[in-house]
């Protein structure tokens, strides 16, 4: 339970084994076959992971796992485009989003064609003056001058109208989005390239890349055209394998699944972090004191993805594109500071919103039984944070929530849900009621006319009353196995190691010790106290912890 919860909103837990529990003698053989003790074996199969090579594959994942990156829709067509505007000295714009994913794929780009020699600048929108994704405005502002080749990177999927804008002005756009979207109404552009898009028969093998991994896997491929061979050279090859580290923080930072493509380049990614070129990611791993910790997931989940989050979430996200591209040490230190401190202001700002939007909740009864979504809208909430505070509600109150800023007749908002109810679909459903929206399963962004607020909320409420059960209103706490005190050993911990980094897709797995008691009362430990010395009692046994 999240520890900001006040008594007043603390629920039962269910305790939910995951389902297909594998039988022991499946879970003993497979921990022989493969060398590892009966606990990570189910673990390892409680992942889908059956066999022997999937499981080495798995525990030690290698760059050779990665997908040839020519197998993407679109990204051959689209690299070889880019390679005719490097040849032609033609500008190239990288289009991005101002969140991390968005960032650290307009780095990455921005290096790869930088080192090409590319004539390269970035564009990415404000937050509260634009909002989220393509505009034709941006576009008609770009067009001034010589007419750029403009590459979109984390958005474009759904941006129809600016796309036949951008063939008006003459613009060769090219979209790189991971982002949902209808088949039946693309936007029309020299290049689309998606990991969900199906050219004939053809179909990308992992549909799950986030931003920054169909970023790189265009800079991958504009390398080798680049070339003019599968083997780039020396300088692309360097620069190819520094750029895990922006894929891994765009890939956590975004919540995509750590399996598959995003395992392999997230376990690379971290592993270089601490040792990257780019100075912004080293001011910014300083910042965090981070320069002695080995860096995982929650690492930049909770330190680092924040910081770079912030100017984004509180104004304009290009001093933290600046960060990862063309700052040097000095200026990276300094931008690192100012990122730092619109950090410090968004939690307290997201701090005073979620009090007031759970307030809110229980004054309106959308707590209830009934009531199995959330919409909340009022003047002032910035919108900045309204995404993340809307994950919190969502944690305590386990259905979907919406959360808007209303202005001058319109409600802009963010939007969390639960696995049970996917938002794509539960806002498709409700379109006719909403201006625009967009998004994944579990997060999206919105737009809905004040005057139509409450017919949408009684469309969403219905939507999550057909899709969501009273039971499942309650908190789930999913459990892998339960185990004992014993079987708790170093050795075990070290193997179940080896299946981190952990996150969506693969979470870090939780065990259930029953009939634990304190042998003695708990003590504070360390400096300051922040470590906790126990001392448990199980079955007559004692263990200290």
């Amino acid at each position: 339970m999240n520890p900001m919860l006040d008594a007043g909103m603390r629920k039962r837990w269910r305790i939910r084994s995951p389902d297909g529990q594998p039988p022991p003698a499946l879970v003993d053989a497979f921990a022989r076959q493969i060398g590892v003790q009966a606990l990570t074996a189910r673990l390892l199969l409680l992942r889908d992971i059956e066999s022997a090579p999937e499981a080495d594959r798995f525990r030690r994942p290698k760059l050779t796992h990665l997908h040839d990156p020519a197998s993407l829709p679109g990204v051959d067509h689209a690299a070889k485009r880019l390679k005719r505007a490097v040849e032609q000295g033609e500008r190239i714009v990288i289009y991005g989003d101002y969140d991390v994913d968005g960032i650290t794929a307009t780095a990455i780009l921005w290096h790869t064609l930088r080192l090409a020699g590319a004539e390269v600048s970035t564009y990415v929108p404000h937050r509260l003056n634009e909002g989220y994704g393509l505009n034709e405005q941006a576009l008609r502002q770009l067009a001034t001058g010589s007419r750029p080749v403009v590459v979109t990177v984390d958005c474009g999927i759904t941006a129809t109208g600016p796309a036949r804008v951008a063939r008006q002005l003459g613009l060769d756009l090219i979209i790189t989005d991971h982002h949902a979207f209808d088949p039946a109404d693309l936007p029309e552009a020299y290049a689309l390239v998606h990991p969900r898009l199906v050219r004939g028969t053809h179909a990308y093998p992992f549909a799950d890349l986030c931003g920054a991994g169909v970023a790189f896997k265009l800079a991958w491929q504009f390398a080798t055209v680049h070339c003019g061979s599968q083997r780039v050279t020396a300088p692309f090859r360097e620069l190819l394998m520094d750029l895990l580290s922006l894929v891994a923080l765009g890939t956590v930072a975004d919540v995509a699944p750590l399996v598959d493509e995003n395992r392999t380049v997230t376990v690379f990614g971290l592993e270089r972090l601490k040792h990257t070129r780019f100075h912004g990611l080293n001011a910014l791993i300083d910042a965090a004191r981070l320069r002695h910790e080995k860096i995982d997931a929650y690492h930049v989940g909770f330190a680092l993805g924040p910081r770079l989050n912030a100017c984004g979430r509180m104004g304009h996200a290009e001093q933290a594109v600046h960060l990862l591209t063309t700052a040097g040490p000095e200026d990276a230190e300094r931008i690192v500071k100012l990122l730092s401190a619109e950090n410090d202001r968004r939690r307290a700002i997201e701090r005073s919103v979620f009090a007031d939007a759970k307030q809110m909740v229980l004054d309106s009864g959308q707590d209830r039984p009934e009531s199995r979504a959330i919409v909340l809208a009022k003047p002032g909430w910035h919108r900045g944070v309204l995404g993340i505070v809307a994950s919190r509600l969502v944690e305590a109150f386990s259905r979907p929530v919406v959360l808007m800023t209303e202005e001058q007749g319109w409600c802009h908002g963010s939007a969390r849900s639960v696995e049970q109810v996917p938002l794509d679909a539960a806002l498709g459903a409700c379109a006719n009621l909403v201006d625009r929206f967009g998004g994944h399963a579990i997060a999206a962004g919105l737009v809905v006319k004040t005057e139509r607020l409450a017919e949408f909320h009684d469309a969403l409420v219905r939507y999550a009353n057909e899709h969501l059960s009273p039971e499942e209103l309650i908190p789930v706490l999913k459990v892998d196995a339960e185990v004992a005190l014993g079987d708790c050993t170093l050795e075990c911990f070290e193997q179940i190691g080896q299946l981190a980094p952990f996150g969506r897709g693969n979470p870090t797995p939780q065990l259930l010790l029953r009939d634990i008691t304190l042998d003695q009362p708990a003590q504070r430990i360390g400096q300051a106290g922040q470590h906790l010395s126990l001392t448990l009692r199980q079955n007559g046994s004692i263990w200290r912890a």
